[in-house]
């Protein structure tokens, strides 16, 4: 006798099985795609740590930054500087008004600015570029970046041809302090007085709302006040200022 015909329709307890594996294969799958992801995961955020921790190696404070730091107290007796002082915003409302807008359409005269030379108030809508400037650079882009938290450091032209001076460029002039920083004349002449630094200063450190001048210029002074007012990504926990925009480029 002849087998018997197939009917050519699948047994519920085959299609069950068959929606078994089928299930079985797409949950293997899943869980395969997950440990592929975890591992990618776990590997970008590996890569993101020692990233992290190699920057913060790399920007560590160096052997003369940190004897900078230690001489800047007696530097600063040395260089006939101030204390630090807290410098209150700009009146009426105006500390971080863009110049331009309506209630403040051009620059205010220089002697309406809270302190010679300001650190705070109506400026520019670009900040300055950090860098050492041999000419008085755009005043109120340098204001502005102050609110980014960079520190600009004054000094009165007059005094171009001092040898300390010229330390200061070029220290600021490299790589890593360069970051932040600005380094320029202040000579306003069409501000009138508060153009010029007061009289027997010829260096001034400004951050947003702080302020500190020296009747010479010094390095490390310099340097600690950079240290403590310029925000650095990487040297967060020395920051003491208040700039609204620190985390801002310039």
């Amino acid at each position: 006798m002849g087998r018997p015909q197939s009917s050519g329709r699948r047994r519920p307890e085959d299609r069950a099985e068959a929606r078994r594996r089928r299930e079985e294969e797409e949950r293997l799958a899943a869980s395969a795609r997950r440990r592929r992801r975890a591992i990618v995961a776990g590997s970008v955020a590996v890569a993101v740590v020692l990233v992290a921790v190699t920057e913060v190696f790399i920007h560590r404070l160096s052997g003369e930054e940190r004897s900078l730091l230690a001489a800047a107290p007696s530097a600063a007796t040395a260089a006939g500087c101030t204390a630090v002082r807290d410098i209150p915003p700009y009146p009426g409302g105006l500390d971080r008004t863009h110049i331009g807008a309506s209630n403040v359409p051009r620059m205010p005269p220089l002697s309406t600015y809270r302190s010679v030379p300001p650190a705070s108030g109506p400026h520019a809508a670009i900040p300055l570029g950090a860098g050492v400037y041999g000419t008085p650079p755009p005043l109120d882009q340098a204001i502005h970046s102050l609110e980014h938290a960079a520190v600009t450091i004054w000094y009165d032209p007059a005094s171009t041809g001092d040898a300390e001076l010229q330390r200061i460029r070029s220290f600021f002039a490299r790589g890593n302090e360069s970051n932040h920083v600005i380094v320029a004349p202040y000579n306003y002449p069409s501000g009138g007085p508060a153009g010029h630094l007061p009289a027997g200063t010829t260096m001034a450190l400004v951050a947003w709302h702080r302020l500190q001048t020296c009747a010479r210029p010094n390095l490390a002074v310099a340097f600690a006040f950079v240290h403590a007012y310029r925000f650095n990504l990487y040297q967060w926990g020395a920051y003491r200022g208040e700039a609204p925009e620190r985390w801002a480029p310039i």
